[in-house]
């Protein structure tokens, strides 16, 4: 491979990443106005989903808002039938959120097209393809992870 072929390589896979980045924020959005709930009360929720159960604090953290923003997000909700808050039990005065099984299958219905849309295209690559895609995946999050804990330090 020529270097200009290589060069001409990155700056597509580069794009693409790029342009990818973009679409799903796109698609995020576009579910976020048609359930009715805003940006930030999706990727609580989405947080909520990979993790299981998070504090107010960790939600606050995770999505940027101020401690009053994110109990008037966690209000939203809740009353949307779709988390719950618990007491914590390492903690008295401290609570727990959790996503109701309801709001977790109501959401997953929201997103059935999508998943079934991405089944379908990882299923079309070979086990090689589909390492190769997956360390890419991996590696660019460790690389986001770090870019953000630099801007973190920075602040």
């Amino acid at each position: 491979m020529t270097q200009s072929t290589k060069t001409d390589l990155k700056k597509r896979a580069l794009m693409a990443v790029a342009e990818y980045g973009v679409n799903l924020t796109r698609f995020r959005n576009a579910m976020s106005e048609r359930m009715g709930f805003n940006v930030t009360d999706m990727e609580c929720l989405r947080l909520l989903f990979l993790k299981g159960i998070a504090t107010p604090s960790e939600l606050a953290r995770y999505t940027g808002l101020t401690s009053g923003a994110a109990t008037a997000m966690l209000d939203r909700l809740e009353k949307a039938g779709m988390i719950e808050r618990r007491p914590n039990p390492d903690d008295r005065r401290g609570t727990l959120v959790a996503p109701l099984k309801s709001g977790a299958e109501k959401v997953a219905s929201w997103f059935e097209s999508a998943r079934k849309a991405q089944d379908e295209l990882v299923s079309s690559y070979s086990e090689n393809e589909l390492e190769i895609i997956a360390d890419v995946f991996e590696r660019f999050t460790k690389l986001w992870e770090q870019e953000r804990e630099k801007v973190r330090i920075d602040q």
